[in-house]
């Protein structure tokens, strides 16, 4: 515990803002799984929703001391996602692929260390490839748990990667409803079930799980009412079981108003229900501009803020997107058609066509 306290102390001391991503999945009683994410960054990473086709190349590198060659793999699953485009190669933090794998990537600082390759190694992947390598390669979580056995995946400090470096750890979620959390911890591959079917960002996903424990008094159900002395206090309003539930942006506390809400919500009945189920549970992390700031190194401000939100129907293939500028007004987007082309594609997160809102004469014109 003290190392790792040591740890997030340092990374404050560096002036790193703090970046504060949400990620929630919910199973609807039809067996349609939802996976949705919120992305929250203090800066403006280009975002661009990306898609590549099955048989599209992607080279994997090992560093140069390992000896090991560069290798060029095939994308075996067509997918779409989301990358940062001022980063080298516009590496994924969030996807889907035809095979119904969904992969959200979160901030993990002050605990992420990457592998080490060596020469013995078969198999290598730098952390900037690795959204794509998976979500291209597996279309489950069991056989992608199989290939991370066999796989290091290491950082190369060399690449510029921007405002923050890529610390990050992963959930994965198939459309069985199988899930996974992936950390590299120590230098080593740590693989957990995703019981909460939440991650967010720092600590580590076992700690989150730890952290629950104090809040075992929250409940759905308030209490109406109470005897005290000779007197009946009424509650004041609904809600009165949530009490204690932390409002605040912090990983710790989002881990745990997530968690609260997936698993005390109404159990929803299809895949429309589980995606507006997803979304509520979202809306209650959304950052807006200005309430969630850092101060950097040279004294000035920045905020984080919910850049885009995205959620995933990792059934039917299907994607809902919002950005900050539409957050009430999510792109629909079916995916079939984007997985059957040949042809890479891409277009900024902010440029994508909203829907646009409809003047009072058309919205009741029969």
């Amino acid at each position: 515990m003290l190392r790792a306290i040591a740890a997030s102390v340092a990374l404050m001391a560096a002036g790193l803002p703090a970046v504060s991503c949400t990620a929630v999945d919910v199973t609807a009683a039809d067996n349609s799984v939802i996976a949705g994410r919120t992305m929250e960054w203090a800066f403006d990473m280009q975002w661009k929703l990306v898609s590549l086709p099955k048989g599209a190349k992607l080279t994997l590198t090992a560093p140069k001391d390992s000896g090991l060659p560069t290798k060029e793999v095939e994308i075996i699953y067509p997918l779409v996602g989301i990358g940062a485009g001022i980063m080298p190669g516009n590496p994924l933090l969030e996807g889907q692929n035809s095979e119904g794998l969904g992969m959200s990537a979160n901030f993990l600082p002050g605990f992420t260390t990457y592998q080490s390759v060596t020469p013995q190694d078969k198999s290598a992947v730098e952390i900037l490839s690795f959204g794509a390598w998976a979500l291209g390669r597996f279309g489950n979580v069991k056989d992608l748990r199989a290939a991370l056995q066999a796989t290091k995946v290491w950082s190369d400090s060399s690449l510029a990667t921007g405002p923050t470096p890529p610390l990050l750890h992963f959930v994965f979620t198939d459309r069985s409803g199988a899930s996974i959390v992936v950390e590299y911890v120590d230098g080593e591959a740590r693989i957990h079930d995703n019981v909460a079917h939440v991650l967010t960002n720092a600590p580590t996903y076992p700690w989150h799980l730890d952290n629950l424990r104090n809040y075992l008094s929250l409940s759905t159900i308030g209490v109406p009412n109470r005897q005290i002395g000779a007197v009946n206090v009424t509650a004041i309003g609904q809600g009165g079981g949530l009490v204690g539930l932390p409002g605040d942006y912090t990983p710790p506390s989002r881990f745990l108003r997530a968690a609260f809400l997936q698993h005390g919500i109404q159990a929803s009945k299809t895949g429309a229900e589980a995606s507006q189920a997803v979304a509520h549970i979202l809306n209650t992390v959304d950052i807006p501009i200005g309430v969630a700031q850092s101060k950097l190194e040279d004294g000035s401000l920045v905020s984080d803020y919910t850049q885009w939100v995205a959620i995933k129907d990792l059934t039917h293939n299907r994607l809902l997107i919002a950005d900050y500028n539409h957050r009430l007004d999510y792109l629909a987007i079916d995916l079939d058609p984007i997985f059957a082309q040949t042809k890479p594609a891409s277009r900024l997160v902010s440029d994508l066509p909203y829907p646009k809102a409809e003047s009072g004469v058309n919205v009741l014109a029969p």
